[in-house]
């Protein structure tokens, strides 16, 4: 079954970085574009970044670009979000995420605070 396995969130002071993992399995992995989302408490999840299946094109949001890269390794079945000079408003439950046919699968998420 699929499975999105995200680590490396945790408590960081402003504008400092993080970098963020999600492991995935069950599914090939290689063929399809994977994402990033936030979901800060009490408002809805949001996409952060987009990569391609094979890492040459990415997409962010507006409130991330410039801080945030997003990449990926095919070999290790892994995507990542670099994330640089963290915001307090960048604080939130950072989920993997990728849809096939229709359905949307998620990790468990991750928890990143950004404060002093």
């Amino acid at each position: 079954q699929v499975q999105l396995v995200e680590s490396g969130g945790g408590l960081v002071q402003p504008g400092g970085s993080l970098r963020l993992s999600c492991v995935a399995s069950g599914f090939t992995f290689s063929s399809y574009f994977m994402s990033w989302y936030r979901q800060a408490p009490g408002k809805e999840r949001d996409l952060v970044a987009t990569i391609s299946s094979t890492g040459g094109r990415t997409n962010y949001a507006d409130s991330v670009k410039g801080r945030f890269t997003i990449s990926r390794d095919n070999a290790k079945n892994t995507v990542y979000l670099q994330m640089n000079n963290l915001k307090p408003e960048d604080t939130a439950v950072y989920y993997c995420n990728y849809a096939s046919r229709g359905v949307y699968y998620w990790g468990q998420g991750t928890q990143v605070t950004v404060s002093s």
